[in-house]
Order: structure tokens, then sequence, then C-alpha cells
């Protein structure tokens, strides 16, 4: 195969989720009408944190992050895809391409970090209830937000910079509907297996990691919780952690469903399809899930949208 220096490479070819022209206006209306619910939900999660004083505890804060990050994630994918199917143009630019990279691990990672540290949050809510405002401090609750930020922004500035030596073949077509680190490796004619080393040990690190911390907060949880002698002390107790639980589940059971796609083998569209559920679906649904199961989100919401002057 001919190669070009990575220099030479002014632009790359986004495939998207599908090529057959009668498809395009569904997901035109389809990702457009998810990535507005997701901005809107996300925002009314942010307002309803910020507005309500009962709201001003570090679970709700590191929420109200939370909804940020997921507003930030989709703003990076959905507005270009939304665009390059309104203009039947599949292109993007190389400097583009390597921004949407960058950015989307910044934020793909943050929402990972901020998983963990929910789950921390709960672990000493309900193992260490008498230490809880002591422990996790407006101090303490700042600075994990921004090691959180610290380690995303270098986990994605490294990966950056080493894409940047890469040279490229001609064929530039990434099949998939954003600029995805493993689909730009390969596309690559120089050797990549620092590269793969690198993804490798950082999935493990930040990956493997936090999802360890997890469940060790959570096996803390169930046993604590167990111990608890009145079935309704036990309800209350796992009601506060059952809709960050639920979040956990999807989205890194989405995760691993595209891992798994991959490792399998399986189509790169496959892969990309799949892809949607962690890239788009899932912070979608995070404003409902909390919301729906959240007592005091669900009064704040009510309040802040009551408090909203009607143009009738």
């Amino acid at each position: 195969m001919e190669s070009e220096n990575q220099t030479e490479v002014s632009e790359f070819f986004l495939m998207g989720l599908s090529e057959d022209p009668e498809l395009q206006p569904l997901l035109f209306g389809l990702f457009l009408s998810m990535y507005l619910i997701t901005v809107f939900g996300n925002l009314l999660i942010i307002l309803a944190v910020s507005s309500d004083p009962h709201l001003h505890m570090p679970m709700y804060f590191f929420l109200s992050n939370l909804s940020s990050v997921d507003i930030c994630l989709t703003s990076t994918i959905v507005p270009k895809m939304v665009l390059n199917i309104q203009t039947e143009s599949k292109a993007i630019t190389y400097a583009g391409c390597l921004a949407q990279l960058y950015f989307f691990m910044v934020f793909l990672c943050m929402d990972n970090l901020l998983l963990t540290v929910m789950a921390y949050d709960r672990y000493v809510a309900i193992c260490r209830p008498l230490y809880y405002t002591v422990i996790m401090n407006p101090r303490l609750c700042g600075l994990l937000i921004l090691l959180s930020l610290l380690m995303s922004i270098g986990n994605a500035l490294l990966h950056s910079l080493m894409v940047l030596p890469l040279s490229f073949c001609t064929d530039l077509r990434i099949p998939h509907f954003f600029c995805e680190l493993a689909q730009i490796l390969k596309l690559a004619c120089s050797d990549t297996l620092t590269n793969n080393i690198l993804v490798y040990f950082m999935t493990s690190l930040l990956g493997v990691g936090p999802l360890s911390g997890i469940i060790f907060s959570y096996t803390q949880i169930v046993s604590s919780i167990l111990r608890i002698p009145s079935t309704g002390g036990k309800f209350k107790a796992f009601s506060t952690c059952g809709s960050h639980l639920s979040v956990v589940f999807l989205f890194y059971g989405t995760c691993f469903g595209v891992y798994l796609n991959s490792a399998a083998s399986v189509s790169s569209r496959r892969r990309a399809v799949a892809s949607v559920m962690y890239t788009v679906i899932t912070p979608m649904m995070n404003p409902f899930i909390y919301s729906l199961r959240n007592r005091r989100m669900k009064g704040a919401l009510r309040k802040l949208i009551s408090a909203t002057p009607s143009f009738s």
C-alpha cells in the first residue's frame, strides 16, 4: 500500500453508521433528537443542583459534574456527525480529527473517574456515616474533581501526542461516526506497537483500576447494609446508591460490550453501532435515572420547572 507522510494528510473520512442514502434522514432526526434530550436533561440536573440548597451536598456536586461531562462528551461527537449527514459530507480535517479524539478521551475518562468518585462518596456515606461530613468536605470534593480532570487530560494528551508521528496510508476512511483511537491506529502505515502497548496499559490503569475501586466500595456497602437490623433501614440505605449503581451498570456494560465486539473481530460497522450506547445513549439516560429514582432530585426539578415563568 502506498503511504503518505502524516504532514500531507489533510483530512479523514468518517463513514458513519450506514452509507444507505435512505437511512440518512432517519439517522439525522434520531441523533439530533437524542443530542437535544441529552443537553436539556443534563442542564436541568445542573440547574436543579445549583438552585436548591438541599442539594448542596457532595453526592449532588459530583452528579452535576457528571452531567457537565456528559454534555461535553456528546457535544464532541454528535454535532459533527449530524452536520456531516446534513451536508452529505464525510470529511473531517486532520486537525479536527485529532481534536475530536483528544476531547472524546478526556470526557470519557472523566466520566469513568467520576463514577468511581461517586462510589467512594456512597461508601463513606453508608459505611462511615458519623465521619461523612468530616471526610467528604468541600476541599476534598474539589481535589477529587481536579485530580480526575488532570488524569483525564494527561491520558488524552499522551495518546494524542503518540498519534502525531504516525504516517498514514492512502485509504483514510474511518468506519465509525467519530475519530476513535483504535480506528485511527488501523489506518497507520507506520509501526503502532508502542501505541497499542500504551492503549492496553492505560486501559488497565484507568479502566480496570477505577472499576476495581467501584466493586470494592460496593462490597463494603452491601456488607454494611446487611448488618442493618430493620428492613426499612436496609431499603433506605440501598436507595441512596441505586441510581449510581444503575448508571455504573449502563456505562460499564456498554463499554464491555464494545470491547468484546472488538476482541471477537466483529466488523467495524457493528462496533460503531455498539459505541452509540456509551457515547450517546448513556449520557441521555443518566438524567432520567437520577431524576426518577431520587426523591430529592424530583422535588428540586419540580421547584425548578414551577419557578420557570410562563409566557402563555
